[in-house]
């Protein structure tokens, strides 16, 4: 009979640190995220949505090294790989970076860069939030330029947009400088089970 070793088990498992940011927008609207390696591309979608405060109720794509990555709709647009099985880590193919688009209409389009891989055991609880910056544009806003025209009539009382900007995003005051981290990770924990 063979002799059982006392020597510890070494988990191999890895988290990946990544630098999620809004193209094309300043000042930069950005979240740093940490998720396992081995995280789906469809749980990732999960993730981006929640850490940026999205509904989820547009269409989204993932650009890694050529290859487009979605959920396959034989209406809408050019063939993709589903996303469903797909690992982060599996698909990379040691690229540190590869886009993701939401909203097809909006065309928000994020640049998303590997930063580090770390032994899980730094991160409890993944998939968490670390750090970021600013609050993200409002949803069906019409994009880049739409986002910026709706900044301008908004910090203007005497703007002619201001009235029907302020009415139509409702109450809340939208202060586009606004980042919380620690509700962030609360609303990630709610919107991302498993």
């Amino acid at each position: 009979m063979p002799k059982k070793s006392h020597l510890p088990v070494v988990k191999t498992d890895q988290v990946l640190i990544l630098h999620i940011e809004f193209k094309w927008i300043k000042p930069s609207i950005w979240r740093r995220v940490a998720v396992p390696e081995n995280i789906t591309l469809s749980k990732l979608h999960q993730v981006i949505q929640a850490v940026f405060g999205w509904s989820d109720t547009h269409l989204h794509e993932f650009e890694i090294d050529g290859e487009s990555y979605g959920v396959p709709d034989p209406d809408w647009g050019p063939p993709v790989i589903s996303e469903q099985r797909k690992k982060l880590i599996s698909v990379l193919y040691g690229k540190k970076s590869f886009r993701y688009v939401y909203d097809f209409g909006d065309d928000w389009e994020l640049r998303i860069k590997v930063e580090k891989t770390l032994p899980a055991i730094i991160f409890p609880q993944v998939p968490c939030c670390i750090d970021g910056a600013n609050r993200r544009p409002p949803e069906d806003i019409g994009g880049m330029l739409g986002y910026e025209e709706f900044l301008v009539a908004l910090a203007d009382p005497n703007h002619p947009e201001h009235e029907a900007m302020s009415e139509w995003y409702g109450d809340d005051e939208f202060d586009p400088t606004v980042f919380d981290c620690e509700w962030t990770n609360q609303w990630l924990k709610k919107q991302v089970k498993g």
